[in-house]
């Protein structure tokens, strides 16, 4: 995620970190390139049909009200990804608290909060397709199973079932932490769906065969009025819609490493220091920006 100022005049012509210049440059440079070719064959060589530019009119904003529609799509999987790793946080916080009401044997305590720390790090781990050893610093031998995340959930529920069976933990105390891990265990399986459904692959095709169908199209359309200008125009109109297809996919892949997804290293750090206090550790250090890139 990108973490800056209200960019000025310097930053909106010049900054590249967080935007998707870089990926969208080679389409504008075909867009451009081609524009010019057809301005010299049309001046030079053979004169090409002129068509009204009014047909592009109408067909540019349909193309732009069906980006809209689906930039709006990936926002919403974006926006509910975060309000899910919020929720997270905040029942791993109420986890820490309700352990320490709850779960009298200090080393159980450490034990499941331990978990939880484990859990986090090998959910984010799971959804960004990663491997990553973060989990071993709080448990060192994870516990086995298909699925990392859940087997360390269900690790959790048996401590919780151990200390209802030796009676250090009663029946209140019980039913609120499994409460509470059927609440982590639900922001979980939201994160999954996200990360394991994204928008329907036709839509992608549909638009970026249409975003390069009407720029190809686009300078017959504008020889007339735009001259020699009209790679110019082209290519300013492809860096439009190109950016926004490609910002809608980075969107609509909330947990993926790119510049403009989750900062899910800086939210399990949180939960590190939410949690460290309820160990008697020292709070580590929140994630920093690096070149205004929260990760």
């Amino acid at each position: 995620m990108i973490l800056r100022d209200k960019p000025g005049v310097r930053e909106l012509l010049f900054a590249t970190r967080g935007s998707i210049i870089l990926k969208v440059l080679p389409q504008v440079g075909v867009v451009a390139g081609w524009s010019l070719l057809i301005y010299l064959l049309d001046k030079h060589w053979a004169p090409l049909t002129h068509p009204n530019i009014a047909p592009f009119t109408v067909f540019g904003i349909a193309l732009s009200l069906f980006l809209g529609f689906r930039n709006n799509a990936a926002y919403e999987r974006w926006w509910e990804a975060r309000k899910l790793w919020g929720q997270l946080i905040a029942d791993m916080r109420a986890l820490g608290r309700e352990t320490g009401l709850f779960l009298g044997p200090p080393a159980r305590r450490e034990r499941v909060l331990r978990l939880a720390l484990s859990f986090v790090h090998l959910h984010r781990a799971n959804l960004r397709r990663v491997a990553d050893g973060k989990a071993k610093e709080w448990v060192g031998a994870l516990p086995a199973g298909p699925h990392p995340p859940c087997a360390a959930l269900d690790a959790m529920a048996e401590e919780l079932t151990l200390a209802a069976r030796e009676g250090t933990l009663d029946g209140y105390g019980q039913r609120a932490l499994s409460q509470r891990l059927a609440a982590i265990t639900y922001a979980q399986a939201g994160c999954e769906r996200i990360a394991n459904t994204p928008l329907p692959y036709v839509y992608s095709l549909l638009i970026f065969r249409t975003v390069w169908l009407y720029c190809l199209l686009l300078p017959l359309g504008l020889i007339d009025t735009a001259g020699w200008l009209t790679p110019v125009f082209a290519g300013v109109v492809a860096y439009v819609f190109f950016g926004l297809a490609e910002v809608t996919e980075e969107l609509g892949h909330p947990f993926g490493p790119t510049p403009n997804g989750l900062p899910l290293d800086a939210m399990c750090r949180t939960v590190e220091i939410s949690l460290a206090p309820h160990l008697g550790l020292t709070p580590p250090e929140p994630v920093r920006p690096v070149d205004y890139l929260l990760t």
